[in-house]
């Protein structure tokens, strides 16, 4: 009787390191899986499509939660304003007593240190404070509630961020 209860726990304990030898590279894939297919909810797609950025942007009134420019933090400038983007382009700046007129685009961007593929270009002539806005935006991430953008300085010696939220 020993014997036999030699042999099953050997045979035993072969069919259990076997398992777990098997189940630890499975977990790993699992795992890898899970983490490269998180969905964050922001929808800077590698695709370059820009029809949802155009849509969502298009939908209500926005301000600007966030502006540096060259380093400086300018966001006081935009206080009360809100930006609505509208049909063929143009989009307007207002705080209900001024308003200022400008136009955008987003579009595809090959330039390969952008990280989404999309670009988002401002148009704007004054006042100046605005005609800073004026730019061809790289656009790092956005939600339907948030639109992050960021532009190297001229001769890269600085980035500035422009953040747009929805009202």
């Amino acid at each position: 009787m020993a014997l036999n209860s030699v042999i099953a726990t050997k045979t035993f304990n072969k069919n259990h390191t076997m398992k777990k030898l098997t189940l630890l590279p499975a977990l790993f894939c699992l795992l890898i899986l899970s983490a490269t297919s998180c969905d964050t909810g922001v929808s800077s797609s590698s695709t370059s499509d820009p029809t949802t950025l155009i849509n969502t942007v298009k939908q209500g009134t926005w301000k600007i939660t966030n502006f540096v420019d060259s380093g400086t933090d300018e966001t006081s400038h935009f206080t009360g304003y809100n930006f609505t983007f509208g049909a063929s382009n143009a989009f307007s700046a207002t705080n209900g007593t001024n308003t200022y007129p400008g136009t955008w685009q987003v579009a595809s961007d090959d330039d390969v240190n952008n990280p989404s593929g999309l670009k988002f270009t401002i148009a704007i002539a004054s006042p100046t404070d605005f005609a800073d806005l004026s730019d061809g935006w790289k656009v790092s991430t956005y939600s339907s509630t948030t639109i992050y953008l960021v532009d190297t300085s001229g001769g890269g010696s600085g980035t500035d961020v422009l953040v747009f939220t929805k009202n």
